[in-house]
């Protein structure tokens, strides 16, 4: 597809769609969620101002960039996990070092950057632990070992009344893709099944556009257009000559616009194309997803999805659950899944319970179990369970 041809496209479905916020799409695994404290939620009683209090000038200095429009993190995420399965390695870590931020460079518009390196500290990092241990689940969403990579590099306009959003450039879409408050894997649930959802082939991040439009008060949508066969560790503009995209659409409800993954419904509906070289087939599917912040402290979720001639982990997924947010922007969650898998009979059940200490602003430590019933790809064995540690220090 022409470069021309696949720019009016994508601005047909941004002004056709989209969610908008002041600060642009995405939700808790976004940069602007990952620069946001607390969820989103504030509590000022913490235990600890580490690691501030060791280094008050870097902060400080951060502080008066920030006031002058440019707001970054440098931060760093580790995540071991353990497994009682009776095949595979039975263990694995991980770290991701990142460097993400904004700058705002005039009222309405702003350039976002994160640029991450992922390394694995065992042969089989825990994205793959579950996969090793028989289980059809990804039990370390995004704790691989895929090395350095760009997975943002995007401009953000919107309106004057906040009334649309658009972003060009590299983008991710599950930033934004079928979002809710507890999807992020660096301070939610860990397990695939509770975060995007897994029947969506969302492609890796790289070159897209995706945008927002208020519909009233309340209602919203969200498209998007992005390279399917994207590759972060080596961006390139492959799209504008293959022209295979993955697509989006998502209509929904929310209390406010300052709570759009808090208080949530949605449907959204995706499509994929085929590889031209036949790595991937075409895909498409639906999904739904309700969440409801109560009282500032519970969130309860039920989310579903279904996909036909997919790639994607799953093709019928059902999930519920609820998370909390507690004193000192502690956080906890209890996620319940079922599902089946393409070209597998049967079907596995899956749950996962975290809680994440919030130490200070800077520090969380996430204690997780994950048990596994029915493992798809194992027969034999009845069930699994994972146990994982995941800890994120902020600088």
């Amino acid at each position: 597809m022409k470069v021309a041809a696949w720019l009016i496209l994508g601005y047909v479905f941004v002004f056709l769609t989209t969610s908008a916020q002041a600060q642009g799409l995405g939700g808790p695994s976004s940069v602007a969620g990952q620069l946001a404290p607390g969820d989103g939620l504030t509590d000022p009683q913490l235990r600890s101002d580490f690691p501030r209090n060791v280094s008050p000038g870097w902060f400080a200095w951060k502080d008066d960039l920030a006031e002058q429009g440019f707001r970054f993190n440098i931060d760093y995420l580790a995540l071991g996990q353990s497994s009682n399965a009776a095949v595979g390695v039975g263990e694995a870590a991980s770290g991701i070092l990142r460097f993400y931020g904004s700058w705002q460079a005039t009222d309405r518009g702003a350039l976002t950057f994160k640029i991450e390196h992922r390394h694995a500290y065992t042969n089989v990092a825990p994205q793959f632990l579950g996969l090793d241990g028989g289980a059809a689940a990804i039990t370390g969403t995004a704790f691989n070992d895929n090395g350095a990579m760009l997975t943002n590099l995007f401009w953000s306009q919107r309106a004057h009344d906040d009334s649309w959003t658009l972003q060009v450039g590299q983008i991710d879409v599950t930033d934004f893709v079928d979002i809710y408050g507890a999807v992020s894997p660096f301070s939610g649930f860990q397990n695939l099944a509770f975060n995007t959802n897994p029947t969506i082939n969302t492609p890796n991040p790289g070159l897209g556009i995706a945008g927002g439009l208020r519909l009233g008060s309340n209602f919203y949508s969200i498209a998007s257009l992005a390279d399917a066969n994207a590759d972060p560790t080596s961006p390139n503009l492959d799209v504008f000559s293959d022209g295979n995209l993955f697509k989006s659409l998502e209509v929904g409800y929310t209390s406010d616009f300052d709570r759009i993954y808090l208080d949530n419904v949605h449907v959204t509906l995706w499509h994929a194309d085929a590889a031209h070289d036949g790595s991937r087939a075409e895909g498409y599917g639906a999904a739904f997803s309700a969440a409801w912040l109560v009282d500032n402290t519970w969130l309860p979720f039920f989310r579903a999805g279904m996909s036909q001639g997919t790639a994607a982990l799953y093709e019928k997924s059902v999930s519920a659950g609820v998370a909390y947010y507690g004193r000192n922007t502690d956080a906890a969650g209890l996620g319940l899944n079922w599902a089946e898998a393409k070209d597998v009979s049967g079907s596995q059940f899956t749950a996962e319970a975290f809680y994440r200490f919030t130490i200070s602003p800077g520090l969380h430590i996430t204690p997780s179990v994950q048990f596994i019933s029915n493992p798809l790809l194992d027969p034999s064995q009845d069930s699994m369970v994972l146990f994982g540690l995941r800890t994120r220090i902020v600088f």
